[in-house]
């Protein structure tokens, strides 16, 4: 094994470029309110669904009473329409004193006595996405503290109604701002979604080295076709994009929307499964007071979190696209473990789809597999050949332990991967699973 590991040259990125404060080693897990409760500010008429303090603590407490917390979700992320029309008069932003009558300190203690952590939203323009006060270039220091006052843990920087020689001082200046506060503050960047996602417009290089995670893309809408127009782009772009990630440093495809209108249970599998192997941020944005079991079954799947957190961060690809319209995407993980997806774009029925592992660059050897979502387990051979069942617009997901001793270091020059060298060290079943 093999494929895109890229190990040694992210070992060497990552103690050079990573942002250096030390956070978000794993990608960030969480609840966020965009996607669900959007800009919905009318508390008159919808109380229990506005953007509130109300509602910002009804999730914390879902969270920390429902098993969210202790398998990581721990982040609650208010997104845009939180704060006044106006600045108070000192110059610094404020919450909506109606919404929000105990401010946003308040709620951040609120987060931490449930042992939660609080991320805040603001744009660098002269306005937000949704009209309220932006952070210019003169207010990105007065801004920065004042989160830090506030307590907050996560800073997410949007970039409506602003330029791009503005994007290209006002990011690395918030970096900047925010580490000298001195308060450990996760830091999310809009900034390539703004110049189109990839190079010669987007440094990622410099992204790693001031920002924790990144929106490469346009927003997640509550739909198939939305969450497959990400993986799509993703994949496409997948030789710039895996050697941009590591541990501190994420590329994020945006929300997990299972829960919601939009997806099938099947479509919500393939979304955790694949947001997995990309090392992805997993925010939910739904409405955990009422989510369904299936829904929270599948977000609270153990085995695919451990993938998605596995320590390494090494970023996942797609190694085989078939014209039938199924992919197969791959992720090393710690100790010679690896998973795979089997992900099925067919629309009409379940497809048998056929193949060995030898077939998929696996060395030599007999594999103990465990499905993701079905929990069966089994051992093949690299040569033995195997159908595996993708129902349509949906995955199978295994964990895959590596045979006997190996570990894999792999090489790449510019994006590509250029072939691996292997040490001894014998692979152990994860903790999770026992």
């Amino acid at each position: 094994m093999h494929l895109a590991v890229l190990l040694f040259v992210s070992s060497l990125s990552v103690a050079t470029f990573a942002l250096d404060n030390g956070l978000m080693r794993v990608p960030p897990m969480g609840w966020l309110a965009w996607e669900r409760f959007r800009c919905d500010i009318d508390c008159d008429h919808d109380p229990k669904n506005c953007i509130s303090e109300n509602l910002f603590m009804d999730m914390a407490d879902r969270l920390s009473e429902d098993g969210w917390r202790e398998l990581g979700y721990v982040y609650v992320n208010i997104d845009d329409c939180w704060s006044s029309m106006k600045r108070d008069d000192k110059g610094r932003l404020q919450a909506d004193p109606k919404r929000f009558p105990g401010g946003i300190h308040k709620l951040a203690r609120y987060m931490h006595d449930r042992g939660l952590k609080l991320g805040l939203y603001g744009d660098m323009g002269t306005h937000t996405c949704g009209g309220y006060p932006g952070t210019t270039l003169d207010k990105i220091e007065l801004d920065a503290q004042t989160f830090a006052d506030w307590e907050v843990d996560m800073f997410k920087f949007d970039g409506c109604y602003s330029n791009a020689t503005e994007q290209e001082q006002g990011y690395p200046l918030m970096s900047k701002a925010l580490n000298a506060t001195g308060r450990p503050i996760g830091y999310s960047c809009s900034w390539p979604a703004y110049q189109g996602g990839l190079p010669p417009k987007v440094n990622y290089t410099q992204l790693g080295e001031i920002c924790n995670l990144w929106r490469n893309y346009g927003d997640i809408q509550d739909s198939w076709d939305s969450v497959l127009n990400i993986i799509n782009w993703f994949f496409e772009n997948q030789d710039v994009l895996v050697p941009a990630a590591g541990p501190g440093k994420w590329n994020d495809p945006d929300m997990l929307i299972a829960g919601d209108y939009g997806l099938s249970m099947e479509q919500s599998r393939s979304q955790m499964a694949i947001w997995a192997i990309m090392a992805a941020p997993l925010f939910m944005s739904n409405d955990l007071r009422t989510i369904s079991s299936g829904a929270r079954s599948i977000l609270q799947n153990k085995i695919a979190i451990s993938i998605n957190q596995d320590p390494m961060g090494i970023q996942g690809r797609r190694v085989v696209k078939e014209k039938s319209g199924i992919d197969v995407y791959w992720r090393p993980l710690s100790k010679n473990a690896s998973a795979l997806v089997f992900f099925s774009r067919r629309n009409d029925m379940p497809y048998r789809y056929q193949t060995t592992l030898g077939k998929l660059n696996y060395t030599a050897g007999s594999y103990k597999i465990y499905d993701v979502f079905t929990e069966k387990t089994m051992t093949l051979k690299d040569s033995t050949t195997f159908v595996v069942s993708v129902n349509p617009t949906g995955v199978v997901m295994w964990y895959v332990s590596a045979p006997a001793k190996r570990n894999l270091r792999q090489f790449y020059r510019g994006g590509r991967l250029q072939g691996s060298v292997f040490d001894d060290d014998e692979n152990a079943v994860p903790p999770v699973f026992l």
